[in-house]
């Protein structure tokens, strides 16, 4: 489809949230697939498609994570599809389409990214630490998302933004950075990466910072609690100032 030329079906939270034709193809083909071989499995899936099943599995699918990247012709998006099973995944994949690189996770069974087993980097300090982020399209949410970061920045080694959630937690799971935050990924960004990043040795939470959007937060297990401790003051959990000095 993207050799064929893209454009935009759609847009969601804001005119700069898109939905392309692609993403909708993508989802369609993988409800077939998927109830086509498991029939009474439920489904779930990003641009809408919902499926109550009686096998107690659901598949939460997110047809491409990145779709302003897969619109603007860059590498950085994703197929995500994760098994879940009384609220927890137990199994995911995460493709990345452009370079062919694939990632997979079962619970308790490891993960790996084209068959070699993965594993997050050495805890470090905070002010040692690679940070993952990203951005909502709404522009109150982004205003107050880049406070946070600003008050961030100064304490950790650096901060990068490719633009997909499951990749950002797939390249924690590879040792490619140090932690991951984002406020706003819903449970098809992270249902598949996040047991990627978790098999792979990392904590990943899920938190409420009181807007009403879910927080993700996700280093190696050790570091967690002094990564998370950083974010209050920033402004990411809703109650700091975003005062760099706090």
């Amino acid at each position: 489809m993207r050799a064929g030329g893209i454009e935009v079906a759609d847009t969601k939270s804001s005119p700069t949230d898109v939905v392309t034709a692609a993403d909708r193809a993508a989802e369609r083909l993988l409800r077939e697939r998927l109830l086509g071989a498991r029939p009474e499995d439920g489904f779930l899936g990003e641009e809408g498609d919902r499926v109550e099943g009686t096998s107690g599995v659901t598949w939460v699918v997110d047809p491409i994570d990145g779709t302003v990247n897969y619109l603007y012709g860059k590498a950085q998006y994703a197929v995500s599809v994760a098994a879940r099973v009384e609220g927890r995944s137990v199994a995911g994949a995460v493709v990345q389409p452009e370079t062919g690189t694939v990632f997979t996770a079962t619970l308790g069974g490891g993960a790996y990214r084209d068959g070699q087993r993965l594993a997050v980097r050495d805890v470090v300090p905070v002010a040692q630490a690679l940070v993952h982020t990203g951005f909502g399209y709404e522009a109150e949410v982004r205003a107050r998302q880049a406070t946070a970061v600003a008050a961030l920045l100064p304490r950790v080694r650096d901060i990068r933004r490719p633009g997909s959630c499951a990749l950002d937690l797939c390249a924690l799971a590879a040792g490619e950075c140090d932690a991951y935050v984002e406020e706003g990924p819903h449970l098809w960004d992270h249902a598949a990466a996040g047991l990627v990043a978790t098999e792979a040795g990392a904590r990943v939470e899920v938190l409420d910072p009181g807007t009403g959007l879910d927080l993700v937060v996700a280093t190696p297990t050790g570091a967690f609690g002094d990564f998370a401790a950083v974010l209050d003051p920033c402004g990411f959990t809703g109650a700091g100032t975003g005062n760099t000095s706090a």
